[in-house]
């Protein structure tokens, strides 16, 4: 039974899914926007909030956090160069998922992501 655990599985291991929702967030982060399926955008939208909130407090330890939350180099530096700089006097909502089609293959529910 999965009374009162929050979060979704993505139909995957705990390590794998971490990874590709790690891996998703650079990607969002480098490209601004990304199109992917509906569960697994609102699945990133917590760790990409929790990533540029981070990003905003500045400092050596909120490089480390981030080194820790991101995996690619260039999104760790483009969090702190310019989406801190970005978003300094907002308190949240950073991101936008838009709504597109369904995907012909299986009819997944594809949206974007994207940077507001």
């Amino acid at each position: 039974m999965r009374h009162r655990v929050k979060g979704k599985t993505l139909d995957r291991a705990k390590a794998p899914r971490e990874l590709m929702l790690k891996n998703l967030a650079s990607s969002i982060i480098i490209y601004e926007k990304v199109k992917t399926t509906e569960a697994k955008a609102k699945a990133v939208r917590t760790l990409l909030e929790n990533a540029i909130a981070v990003a905003i407090k500045g400092g050596l330890n909120a490089r480390r956090e981030l080194i820790r939350l991101l995996p690619q180099p260039m999104a760790i530096k483009k969090a702190l160069d310019i989406l801190a700089v970005k978003y300094k006097g907002k308190r949240g909502g950073y991101l936008r998922i838009t709504k597109l089609a369904q995907r012909q293959g299986d009819n997944a529910k594809i949206v974007q992501i994207e940077l507001v």
